[in-house]
């Protein structure tokens, strides 16, 4: 066992002064206690934020996709080129991006990734001597950099809504229902206390609904998270009104038996009754502002999903930022940007923007994890971050403005330390193996860009 002390740490209840966390030997806190007095890890200690969408092998590809090569880019001429890129992805590099990716994570906050993973076979389509090749790839780098990982394994069948087969660059994302369920059922072997498995649709347009029904009847009365991309495009709205007579979240609401093990990743374009249908459901949505940005996706309507009780987490998604502080202020600022007024994500009780962003998304980021992240209390993951309280812009916080100035005060990294189950990952500002995963990363890359 191991304690640790701070002066002010952001509890279930909110802030606290003076607070001893007890770390039990299997990483979980046994105690988080205010009011006693020791020597203190620092001035500023919050719980580490869940990521809860991530392609890791789009990390590589992060910066290369912004040259214009068609008048009218955007995401379907995005996803082109993200499957050449997928076309080259092996094993031995996929590990080397992800832990890279998964200690840039660390270092910025996050403690947790759910990892939507579809990249299962062989260049050819093939699957590797070991099916389970590139999913281990992801197992290894979480544990190397100590990140805890949800793993998604995700079904992918068809082209789109009318059935067509995958094409060739799709061929290293299919199984049939019957071998993904040997995947995930290999998968759930090896949890522990840092690795949890769910399992993914990739969308409605890949995954036929007999599919679907056939994997949810597998995992019956199982409690594990559940995923899905939904009404991220227009054209997908569209095409989902014309072969199935339902718009994508209507669809899926009156069709299956959505609950708070799902969460619905983008749902970016909805109508009311779809953004109060999910938020009766008890369901999900994962919001990734900086990838649906950059991707030209749209504007998720927060508000009216705030107003109708709805949970959400954040992720990073295609990692063209690993900022929890990007995410967050870049799901208010476009709310701002639309309503033409400031200060949209608060809640009566809560006038403070940052406050409410940074509760709401550890709450449903925890869900969405399917594990007791997201809070310093007995139970949970001892996953917590310490702020750099030396630098310039907190200069003067209180409790009141900490996390307003954190998320809305600058770019410059204030996470200092970082503690997954206890065990310190990251020091000073860089994760603890930073050069030696940073060298193997330098290596893969030229060899994945060489044409």
């Amino acid at each position: 066992m191991s304690a640790h002390h701070a002066d002010h740490a952001w509890l279930p209840q909110g802030w606290a002064a003076d607070v001893r966390l007890q770390v039990a030997g299997d990483g979980s806190l046994c105690e988080a206690r205010a009011g006693t007095t020791a020597a203190t890890l620092g001035r500023w200690l919050l719980p580490g934020l869940p990521n809860t969408h991530s392609h890791a092998f789009q990390r590589a590809m992060a910066g290369l996709t912004e040259r214009q090569g068609h008048p009218q880019d955007s995401f379907w001429t995005w996803r082109e080129l993200m499957y050449r890129f997928a076309g080259r992805i092996t094993p031995e590099s996929l590990h080397a991006i992800a832990s890279q990716l998964y200690a840039e994570m660390l270092e910025a906050g996050y403690t947790s990734v759910c990892e939507f993973h579809y990249l299962h076979h062989d260049i050819d389509g093939r699957p590797y001597a070991d099916p389970a090749a590139m999913s281990l790839a992801l197992v290894e780098a979480a544990r190397e950099t100590g990140i805890g990982l949800t793993l998604l394994p995700t079904l992918y069948l068809t082209g789109g809504f009318d059935g067509r087969p995958l094409n060739e660059r799709q061929r290293r994302f299919g199984h049939t229902v019957e071998s993904f369920l040997t995947l995930l059922q290999r998968l759930r072997t090896m949890q522990d206390g840092q690795l949890r498995i769910g399992l993914a649709f990739h969308s409605l347009r890949a995954v036929p609904e007999e599919a679907m029904r056939a994997v949810l009847d597998a995992v019956a009365g199982e409690d594990l998270p559940i995923h899905i991309h939904i009404a991220e495009q227009l054209a997908e709205v569209q095409d989902s009104l014309a072969l199935r007579g339902a718009r994508p979240v209507q669809w899926l609401l009156d069709r299956m038996p959505v609950d708070a093990r799902w969460h619905l990743v983008h749902a970016t374009h909805l109508t009311g009754d779809e953004v109060r249908g999910i938020a009766a459901s008890g369901a999900g949505v994962v919001l990734c502002p900086t990838t649906e940005a950059n991707l030209g996706d749209g504007l998720f309507p927060l508000r009216d999903y705030l107003d109708a009780g709805g949970v959400w987490s954040i992720g990073s998604d295609s990692h063209v930022s690993v900022s929890p502080v990007e995410e967050l202020r870049w799901l208010e600022y476009g709310q701002r940007l639309v309503a033409h007024r400031r200060n949209i994500a608060v809640a009566a009780g809560q006038p403070s923007t940052g406050a409410h962003l940074f509760a709401q998304a550890l709450a449903g980021g925890a869900r969405a994890a399917g594990r007791a992240v997201g809070a310093l209390a007995p139970g949970h993951r001892a996953d917590f971050v310490v702020l750099d309280e030396h630098a310039p812009i907190l200069a003067g916080a209180t409790p009141d403005d900490l996390l307003d100035r954190w998320l809305f005060s600058g770019n410059r990294p204030l996470v200092r330390e970082v503690f997954v189950g206890g065990r310190r990952v990251v020091a000073d500002g860089r994760h603890v193996h930073a050069d030696r995963i940073a060298e193997r990363y330098r290596r893969v890359l030229p060899q994945l860009l060489q044409d």
